[in-house]
């Protein structure tokens, strides 16, 4: 039995080393923008948008200050407010769900997939009312909801789809890309994120024509000239600095990726022993290309938490995304709160483990050793 090595130093993200490489190219960004003078939008705004829709394969791309205010301005172009209800999963971050309420209107919390921890469209079929006027999925830890059903859905019923794919970018769904199979899509580059800024910024993408034209005139607080306000907006506007920013890291995405992809199947390869009892292990759908935002694994039988212990204590860092299904969250708890029964199982059991691209081999090794020995 090989010893598991006790390391201080597997994180489960590590931005400086990701960076160190850039970092000349990141300082010429800086100085590029400082000389500018121009720090909100613009062309450095521009050339990004321009990048990001080709990449993703729509018409426009908008960029916006975060991932949650591109959810929002989505919500906002299509009308979305008092009265209305909109289908969204429970078991996700808080934004997706958060932005429909801000507008007043209400989150319709829907079940989850056990195999692939996305939307359950035959639970979305069932919470379908007179007031239902948007499905969000999401595509949670870089694989993409089932969006064949979920388009399906919406045409049935004349409902706007919104794709969030703030963990998604360059997924793909029987060859489409994430964000492109839809009304709206929306996409975040929070620094944890696979293309993460430098700070917060976000990006919402369409092909559709007079969509976009309103989203563009509702980021900017309605006004489509300085002072005239046709709508009303918000500023939402993505900063010339995280465009920059992410005009540098762009062109590695795909690396970024292959990476993600390497370490997420030497895990599933390392413990596919285990794969069915204790632990299940994620995995990719035939019909999916997974980017691998997360490796998140399953725990059952209460034994999550004392894996994550075991992990810390041999200086792996794992986290819970997420602890508390949104149904369940304060805010939005409810006396007539209904049970969505794999949202909260996955609440218990889910565990994500380091798999960021610039793992080395031997962070790899002693994941995947600590994890055996636990169940060994």
């Amino acid at each position: 039995m090989r010893a598991v090595p006790i390391l201080t130093n597997v994180p489960l993200l590590d931005l400086k080393t990701q960076h160190a490489p850039l970092a000349a190219e990141l300082a010429a960004a800086f100085e590029r923008v400082l000389n500018s003078g121009q720090f909100i939008l613009g062309r450095e705004v521009e050339q990004f948008e321009e990048a990001a829709a080709a990449l993703i394969g729509v018409r426009h791309a908008i960029g916006v200050s975060s991932g949650t205010d591109a959810i929002l301005l989505a919500l906002m172009a299509l009308n979305i407010g008092p009265g209305d209800e909109v289908l969204c999963p429970a078991f996700t971050f808080f934004a997706t769900a958060g932005c429909v309420a801000r507008l007043g209107a209400k989150p319709v919390f829907v079940d989850s997939c056990a195999t692939c921890f996305n939307i359950d469209v035959a639970s979305a079929a069932r919470l379908i009312s007179a007031r239902t006027k948007a499905i969000i999925p999401v595509h949670l830890y870089g694989q993409t909801a089932d969006m064949d059903a979920v388009r399906d859905l919406g045409a049935a019923h004349g409902l706007p789809v919104i794709e969030d794919a703030a963990q998604a970018l360059g997924a793909a769904y029987k060859g489409k890309p994430a964000g492109s199979m839809s009304d709206f899509a929306t996409f975040s580059f929070f620094p944890t994120k696979n293309l993460g800024a430098l700070g917060d910024a976000g990006l919402l993408v369409t092909s559709d024509d007079e969509l976009a034209a309103r989203a563009r005139v509702l980021r900017n607080h309605g006004a489509d000239q300085q002072y005239f306000h046709k709508l009303i907006g918000g500023n939402l506007r993505m900063d010339a600095l995280q465009a920059a920013f992410l005009n540098v890291k762009l062109p590695h995405l795909a690396g970024y990726t292959a990476r993600r992809r390497e370490n997420a199947a030497f895990y599933s390869n390392a413990l596919s022993r285990f794969h069915g009892s204790a632990l299940h292990l994620p995995l990719e759908l035939l019909a999916n290309y997974h980017i691998w935002n997360q490796y998140t694994v399953r725990v059952s039988a209460g034994r999550r938490d004392a894996l994550r212990q075991y992990l810390h204590e041999r200086g792996i860092a794992s986290a819970v995304y997420y602890p508390v299904p949104l149904h369940r969250q304060e805010c939005f708890r409810t006396a007539e709160t209904r049970s969505l029964p794999v949202a909260e199982r996955l609440a218990k059991e889910c565990l994500s483990l380091p798999v960021y691209p610039e793992l080395t081999g031997e962070q790899l090794a002693a994941v995947t050793d600590a994890v055996t020995e636990f169940f060994r």
